[in-house]
């Protein structure tokens, strides 16, 4: 046997080293597909500078992301040609993450942000609401990522409690990527263990076996 095929994936925002659907994936999948995960800085230009360089190390056979990584992955897919799935996406989160920029100038803001959302305990990214990073976040462009030529796929779950906010959206995807990109599974925003096991795994491992 060869070396493995690498399935590089990026977590979500205060998601690391050790999240929970990427090590699930690592147990469920053979041996000869690899899944990578790193932590990445929450500000995205130095978020982009350290993906680019594993996809340049690791020489990944597929994109994996979620949420609010679906976006660094989606950007990828479109720089590096990459075929790419998709967990929860969560493209209108950069809109609202530079829309909150102004107000870490006032004094308290962004510590009580860091706060409600402090990442659990481990390896994870460490979330600093500054205004130098927020206002750094722009949408992807969908129109860009609609045109490159690599396959992709995501998977929206039925009860996810961003999908009432807008902060991902199924109509938005399905404009842009249209009806056969996608699957809805019976779960949450957070891909519940038996659809990892076998909805992400098997897109994920189909896409892989049939990369060069």
């Amino acid at each position: 046997m060869g070396n493995p095929k690498v399935i590089l994936y990026i977590h979500g925002m205060g998601g690391g080293a050790d999240s929970r659907i990427p090590s699930i994936l690592s147990e469920c999948l053979p041996p000869d597909l690899r899944v990578v995960v790193r932590t990445y800085d929450f500000d995205p230009e130095v978020a982009e500078g350290q993906i680019s360089a594993w996809i340049e190390e690791l020489r990944p056979a597929v994109l994996g992301g979620e949420s609010l990584g679906a976006n660094h992955a989606l950007a990828m897919r479109i720089k590096y040609g990459l075929p790419t799935v998709l967990v929860s996406p969560a493209m209108n989160a950069p809109a609202v993450l530079r829309a909150l920029a102004p107000a870490t100038l006032v004094p308290g803001v962004g510590a009580l942000l860091g706060c409600i959302y402090r990442p659990r305990p481990g390896e994870r990214q460490e979330l600093r609401f500054r205004f130098s990073a927020l206002r750094k976040w722009r949408p992807v462009r969908l129109d860009l990522a609609r045109g490159a030529d690599a396959p992709l796929f995501a998977f929206f779950g039925a009860h996810d409690h961003y999908r009432g906010s807008g902060i991902v959206s199924l109509r938005a995807w399905r404009r842009h990527f249209g009806e056969d990109t996608y699957e809805i599974y019976d779960g949450s925003h957070f891909m519940e263990e038996p659809y990892v096991r076998t909805l992400l795994a098997d897109r994920l491992r189909g896409l892989a076996e049939g990369s060069c």
